[in-house]
């Protein structure tokens, strides 16, 4: 039978796993960590004393790579969301509140319903938006569409920074209109919000692993890889510390790891190396009756406070500047525009605040063509990884489409050995 091996453990890795099982292959999949599910995991948080996820990670419902993978593991049901697009925000500046409601279609005629769009914005500020679809490669956000405006202010900007995870002006053009190309440019049916029920881990994660083993594969946590080995163009060995795993000549290797471990593991490979932090904060406090499950907020630290029964979660991307504030302050800053959103009259409940340093890439044009695709110098050796070039910002849709091209390419490579 074809054998497989997979580094790492994250969403790339289980959908590489998943398809290579799928394509006949034996799979091994092993992982540093404890757990799986890298950036998109759930553990239970002592201080809270109930199980949260470490980020509030948003899919729409137009990625179509995360809707397949979901069905094939069984857990297509785990997202849930509103029966039709629709985005509120509330100013902290004026406590103004606005609802986004995209009809379903690709012609985009809410644009035309003032009770659909941003408040005093017109159809022609959303026509300048239709530049970004179709940018120039090397262009910023800023260099296609108006970065000022009510509308940037109250639309664009929340939207894109979320996406990108970058301040979007700076921001790579052609990641964001990759997106909105394929969810908001396609009508509401493709940019319905969902969130993952009740963690990240019960729909991304335990499922997955569960269908692995079903299927026959090797799941090996808590082991990391430490170096490969190499003779003429293949990968060989691995290198896991306790032990060196000999790898055949038609067995193909595939690393799911972070963009700096595997520029650690491959002197020489060109990866992404500047990224942007994503601060998590999460209240134990159940939400008012008829609380939006999301909300966009503008004008306060906070970008997005999600609803959940048992607890209130607030997402900040680009949030480098708050990754050295003091914990205690920065949670009752955010409390209080918690609070005065949903209109709370109570004190600073339990709380935990999640921050990673590293959360994704810099979305810029610069750090985009440091991107390495699928295939190495080595036959064998194959990347997966939202960081790999997937024509995608990091997001949950291209870290899954990374994991089934690393696949896919592993079982061309096969093919033509045998058939050689």
């Amino acid at each position: 039978m074809k054998r497989a091996q997979v580094v790492g453990a994250g969403l790339a890795g289980l959908s590489a796993s998943i398809a290579l099982t799928q394509a006949g292959f034996a799979v091994t999949l092993s992982d540093g960590a404890a757990q799986a599910g890298g950036r998109c995991r759930s553990y239970r948080d002592p201080q809270l004393e109930m199980v949260i996820d470490n980020g509030n990670h948003l899919v729409l419902s137009g990625n179509e790579a995360v809707y397949d993978y979901l069905e094939t593991i069984g857990a297509a049901d785990r997202l849930t969301g509103p029966d039709t697009a629709h985005f509120p925000f509330v100013d902290m500046r004026d406590g103004s509140r606005w609802t986004i409601r995209p009809n379903d279609g690709p012609i985009p005629w809410w644009i035309g319903a003032s009770g659909r769009r941003v408040p005093g914005t017109g159809i022609a500020d959303y026509l300048a938006f239709a530049r970004l679809l179709r940018p120039a490669s090397d262009a910023r956000v800023a260099d296609a569409i108006p970065a000022q405006g009510r509308l940037w202010d109250r639309l664009i900007e929340p939207l894109l920074v979320s996406i990108l995870n970058t301040p979007p002006a700076g921001a790579s053009a052609a990641l964001a209109g990759a997106v909105v190309r394929e969810t908001l440019a396609k009508g509401g049916r493709a940019c319905r919000p969902r969130i993952a029920d009740p963690t990240l881990a019960a729909a991304f994660v335990d499922p997955a692993l569960a269908w692995l083993a079903d299927h026959g594969a090797t799941i090996r946590l808590g082991r990391r890889l430490r170096a490969l080995s190499f003779a003429e163009d293949r990968v060989v060995g691995l290198d896991f510390g306790d032990v060196t795993e000999p790898v055949a000549a038609d067995e193909p290797v595939v690393l799911a790891v972070p963009a700096w471990a595997a520029a650690a593991l491959l002197p020489g490979l060109t990866v992404p190396d500047a990224h942007h932090a994503i601060v998590n904060a999460h209240f134990r406090f159940a939400p008012p009756p008829g609380a939006e499950p999301m909300i966009g907020v503008v004008g306060g630290t906070s970008h997005w406070i999600f609803a959940f029964p048992d607890r209130l979660s607030v997402t900040i991307s680009a949030a480098d500047a708050l990754c050295d504030e003091d914990r205690a302050t920065l949670a009752a800053r955010i409390w209080r525009e918690v609070a005065k959103v949903h209109r709370i009259d109570a004190p600073l409940p339990l709380w935990q605040i999640v921050r990673e340093r590293r959360a994704t890439f810099a979305a810029t044009p610069e750090q985009d063509r440091r991107r390495p695709g699928t295939a190495t110098r080595w036959a064998n050796l194959l990347l997966a990884g939202d960081w790999t070039q997937t024509g995608l910002p990091a997001t949950i849709e291209g870290a899954i489409r990374s994991g089934r091209s690393a696949a896919k390419r592993a079982d061309e490579v096969g093919r033509a050995r045998v058939s050689g």
